[in-house]
């Protein structure tokens, strides 16, 4: 694992190709115990860019590599942050995490609604030539000594393999 410093410097088409990019974007602003002032960046028309909105350069990192890879690299990208991603600004945040790794492959999908009921805990999308598949999982059941719930999410920008990955 390589760490390449301040993520609003680095360019992916300038950085050696990867397999896979992982990255867990600042949780204060999605946290239930912070003020869920959510996943905002200026490059998207916010007046601000809040330490969540952090998402938004991994997600431009990705495109740059691709583009420079003529799609090859990242085959993969995978995302961890809080549950309350779930329902900061009513579950908003999270569809536009969805929406921006999905659009990495397809550029005009967009992703339904958040669901009536909230967003469930694990579940997966399927479209032409990529994937992505989510899960809460708890760290008290791999040994750490407290209750840490955590999204884990799976893209896979170049098949279906996500649910399998994350799933199985």
């Amino acid at each position: 694992m390589k760490h390449l410093g301040d993520i609003s410097k680095i360019n992916g088409a300038d950085i050696e190709p990867v397999d896979i990019i992982s990255f867990g974007s600042p949780c204060q602003d999605l946290s239930v115990a912070g003020k869920q002032t959510g996943i905002k960046h200026t490059a998207n028309g916010a007046e601000e860019t809040t330490r969540s909105g952090l998402f938004i350069e991994a997600v431009r990192i990705i495109n740059e590599m691709r583009k420079a890879t003529n799609g090859e690299y990242p085959r993969f990208a995978l995302w961890e942050n809080v549950p309350g991603a779930f329902s900061s600004n009513k579950g908003e945040d999270f569809r536009i995490v969805c929406e921006a790794l999905i659009k990495i492959v397809e550029p005009a999908a967009f992703m339904p609604p958040v669901p009536k009921g909230g967003w469930n805990y694990a579940d997966s999308y399927l479209g032409d030539g990529w994937s992505l598949a989510y899960r809460v999982f708890d760290a008290q059941y791999w040994g750490v000594p407290q209750r840490r719930r955590r999204i884990h999410l799976v893209a896979d920008f170049r098949g279906g393999s996500a649910r399998e990955i994350l799933f199985e």
